[in-house]
């Protein structure tokens, strides 16, 4: 197949035509034939050419498939890897066989391990050898056959082959998300999805088969996925990986003078972007030299820097553009929609701000009317990556709701219709549950809809998933979690709670009880010890009331 179109599309170059546009619902089919000894990943364990990188996700596939079809019940497969080459091999094998990935977090404590594999109905699990004992429990616990990955990598690294050509599917990937609810929900994402949310990126990002991005990122969502992965690895670029966010790795490599070894795209999340700033003062504050050398050398090598997944201050954009060079590029996702809106690659980024929508994406500003029926609303604002129209009579400011809809969205929750139905309009676009303004030529998030979700990090929180784990406690009457502003988190979470009379709960015996039940970033930073938590005739907390009274 793949000489028949380096064939076709040679005999198209000598006549001087275009290729017919020619749609597939596979990612993988959009795979760039890179040199196979062009290196596609350097991590801390090897450096791994496209060549390779191949045939091990090819043999690796297959394996799944043979897996799946013996031990396994459906195609979902979830996986546990570090931040490496075999986290690629793993997503990529799945992906061939024509299966489903759902990745999983080392961060994650067991009980929802136990709970993402469960309820993704994983066939199979996989996992490299430092996590099998992690998983061993859990996978005989629920009698899922659970395969030591480093052992089929083992194996597949030695054939070479060039036998690329994935199973065709309709589902790409299931990525779990936290909702308003409080429990996590297994957002769909097609290969369609993928498809869309990649190449509008290529476009409007300026992505090159020259780019070495620097990939700190965690790889179970959107971001780390998406964007920093298989963008550059689907463009034929390369990515260099990091096990986990060191602030002093990162400046090793931001600032590296070997050339084959120069990052040329950094992505992260406002808080690393707080981290890097505060390493970088507390050594070479005073050292002008230090500090001339980090911005002549950023601004000539790297050329895109991306901060997303929370809010990012203005304090730190402005402290970054002066040790850096870099005006950080703000962008607006979420796991659901991809990335739906992005400053410009060139041109004015104005900080606070997320841009105007991608290439393919649609967004409105809406207001709903409460009394109306079918959730019906009036439109504020209509925009494309052509421009925004304002509804004739309306006057700013422009505020509302954002709607999206794009071939990014995701397909569904899984096995969750009513939830899939709830965050869609009657017309069918997508309720971010976010609010935002139109001022200015460009949108800019205002926060939640509903302040039960807290950005955290570059995370989103479920307030309500850690007040049903906290008040598990025996010393805990009630308890109430709000999101605290955080120039380096975003926000912090904060617990007000009603202990038992006589009890002297400490925030750090909360952090230690509640260690091994929610991940480390869901814990309380902060307290406050009340006698009652104020509620409505309908038992509801008003939590606005509760953030103005919490000093």
């Amino acid at each position: 197949m793949l000489f028949l179109e380096k064939v076709y599309h040679g005999f198209l170059r000598q006549k001087g035509l275009k290729a017919l546009s020619v749609r597939s619902n596979h990612i993988l089919r959009q795979f760039n034939e890179s040199e196979a000894a062009k290196i596609a990943i350097y991590d801390c364990r090897e450096e791994v050419a496209y060549g390779k990188l191949r045939s091990v996700s090819i043999v690796l596939g297959n394996e799944i498939s043979s897996l799946l079809s013996t031990k396994g019940q459906g195609k979902n497969v979830a996986f546990l890897t570090p931040n490496d080459a075999r986290y690629v091999f793993t997503q990529f094998g799945i992906w061939l066989g024509g299966n489903t990935a759902v990745p999983l977090s080392p961060n994650h404590p067991p009980s929802m391990l136990e709970y993402f594999i469960e309820d993704s109905q994983a066939g199979i699990v996989l996992a490299t050898s430092e996590f099998v004992d992690k998983l061993l429990p859990i996978c005989k616990s629920l009698r899922k056959e659970l395969v030591n990955l480093d052992d089929v990598i083992k194996v597949a690294s030695h054939p070479q082959t060039d036998d690329w050509n994935p199973v065709e599917a309709e589902n790409a990937m299931i990525l779990y998300t936290s909702g308003t609810t409080g429990k996590p929900k297994g957002v769909v994402l097609t290969h369609n999805n993928l498809i869309s949310q990649v190449n509008c990126l290529l476009d409007s990002w300026g992505w090159n088969t020259n780019d070495r991005i620097l990939h700190t990122l965690p790889l179970h969502h959107t971001h780390g996925i998406v964007n920093a992965l298989l963008c550059p690895l689907i463009k034929g670029a390369s990515c260099v990986m990091l096990p986990k966010f060191s602030a002093s790795d990162v400046w090793n490599s931001l600032l590296s003078l070997d050339e084959s070894k120069q990052i040329t795209v950094f992505m992260a999340v406002p808080t690393v972007y707080s981290k890097l700033i505060e390493y970088f003062e507390n050594r070479w504050d005073l050292n002008l030299e230090k500090r001339n050398f980090t911005k002549a050398l950023c601004s000539e090598n790297i050329r895109l820097m991306v901060s997303g997944s929370a809010p990012l201050p203005v304090p730190v954009y402005e402290q970054w553009k002066e040790l850096t060079g870099h005006n950080l590029l703000e962008r607006y996702g979420m796991t659901e929609i991809g990335m739906a809106l992005s400053n410009p690659l060139d041109g004015e980024r104005r900080p606070g701000y997320v841009g105007t929508p991608l290439p393919g994406v649609n967004v409105r500003i809406v207001n709903f009317t409460p009394s109306a029926p079918n959730g019906q609303y009036e439109v504020v604002c209509h925009g494309t990556s052509k421009g925004t129209t304002i509804t004739q009579g309306r006057k700013s400011p422009y505020i509302g709701e954002l709607l999206i809809k794009s071939a990014s969205v995701f397909k569904e929750y899984w096995n969750q219709p009513e939830e899939t139905s709830k965050e869609f309009t009657i017309d069918k676009w997508f309720r971010t549950g976010d609010t935002a303004e139109y001022k200015n030529g460009a949108y800019r998030i205002l926060g939640r809809t509903s302040v039960d979700i807290i950005k955290s990090g570059g995370y989103k929180l479920s307030a309500l998933s850690i007040e049903t784990i906290l008040l598990e406690h025996g010393d805990i009457l009630d308890c109430a979690i709000i999101g605290r502003p955080d120039i380096t988190w975003g926000q912090k979470v904060a617990a007000v709670i009603v202990l038992r009379p006589g009890s002297k709960l400490t925030l750090k015996e909360i952090r230690s009880w509640a260690s091994d039940k929610m991940a480390s970033y869901m814990l309380p930073a902060e307290l406050k010890v009340v006698s009652e938590i104020p509620r409505n005739a309908m038992g509801k907390v008003n939590k606005k009331e509760l953030m103005k009274t919490y000093d």
